[in-house]
């Protein structure tokens, strides 16, 4: 799940909720929506593969 910031640049949050906070996990913030997306796809390949 990709937000844009305020900042202007993007942050990956997890799809689930944390459940010791209830929030989502910050999983890195970008620069670019690519980066975001590119990082968002690897994370995903490492949870079946890593």
């Amino acid at each position: 799940m990709i937000r844009k910031l305020k900042s202007g640049g993007y942050r990956l949050y997890s799809r689930k909720t944390n459940p010791k906070t209830g929030k989502r996990r910050n999983l890195g913030t970008f620069s670019t929506r690519a980066a975001a997306l590119k990082h968002e796809r690897e994370v995903q390949y490492f949870k079946r593969n890593g």
